[in-house]
């Protein structure tokens, strides 16, 4: 079990320059990075970076799937992924409403395959104003996917659609992989998740669900509780925080998270 950071908060130069340095410093073990970083600094600059900075790579995450050549990046990712030695290739779904069923059905089909034929675990990124939102889409398409495909647990993202608590005992045999986030809702708050689940192209209420997510601690997600039922279902998996929404400041925020995280676990 480890605990590491994802890249988000950093331009793709800034990941070698600074992020993995940052990381290190704040003790993490590991990193999560996405496909597009990974193009851009190169697998051997990347790996021997990580190694220098002692850092494993537990997941990378693909991007969006809009559209066919989206598919065929995170296809080509899993190869990346393995050649990275990392556990994980994560799987962000369409965004809401843009893509039939059967559509997802056959690019999952395909990321699957090639990620069976890496070696990775391909993780599914439940995520809001996307095809996969709530726990009943989450149950639903965990079912019809092939089977190879796992759950990549978000805690600020499953926070809009059920208790984050029951989730975990929910899907207790799916999470293979863990996002650490929290959420400050807004007052309004849930109006905006509802136009975003009705398939609305609304971009104040995708601004106002994207940065109500915050560090761990400053939101409404009990991280104690949440390391509870995490022990209580036996995942002895890797975590990773993700904070996306503060790029001043980034090695406080890294400290503060991990301190947190620490603290909820008596670390």
């Amino acid at each position: 079990m480890g605990v590491g950071y994802t890249t988000i908060m950093y331009d793709p130069a800034e990941v070698l320059s600074e992020g993995l340095g940052d990381f290190a410093a704040c003790r993490y073990d590991g990193v999560e990075i996405g496909l597009g970083k990974v193009d851009y600094i190169g697998v051997d600059s990347l790996q021997d970076s990580l190694e220098e900075r002692g850092l494993d790579i537990y997941c990378v995450m693909a991007g969006w799937l809009n559209n066919e050549d989206d598919v065929d990046a995170a296809v080509d990712g899993a190869g990346i992924a393995a050649e990275l030695d990392a556990r994980f290739l994560g799987i962000l779904p369409p965004p809401r409403d843009q893509v039939s069923d059967e559509t997802f059905d056959e690019w999952l089909d395909r990321i699957c395959t090639a990620a069976a034929d890496a070696g990775v675990t391909p993780v599914i990124h439940h995520h809001g104003a996307a095809h996969i939102e709530g726990p009943e889409e989450i149950e639903e398409w965990l079912e019809r996917a092939p089977d190879n495909l796992e759950l990549l647990f978000d805690t600020a993202h499953y926070y809009p659609y059920g208790d984050v608590i029951d989730g975990i005992h929910r899907f207790a045999d799916d999470i293979a992989y863990v996002h650490l986030k929290d959420i400050d809702p807004t007052v309004d708050f849930q109006d905006h998740v509802d136009t975003l689940t009705a398939g609305k192209v609304q971009y104040d209420s995708l601004f106002v669900f994207l940065t109500s997510f915050v560090d761990l601690g400053n939101g409404v997600i009990d991280f104690n509780a949440v390391d509870e039922a995490l022990d209580d279902i036996g995942y002895d998996g890797q975590f990773t925080i993700e904070i996306e929404n503060e790029r001043n400041d980034r090695l406080v925020h890294a400290k503060q998270n991990i301190d947190h995280w620490n603290d909820a676990t008596d670390i």
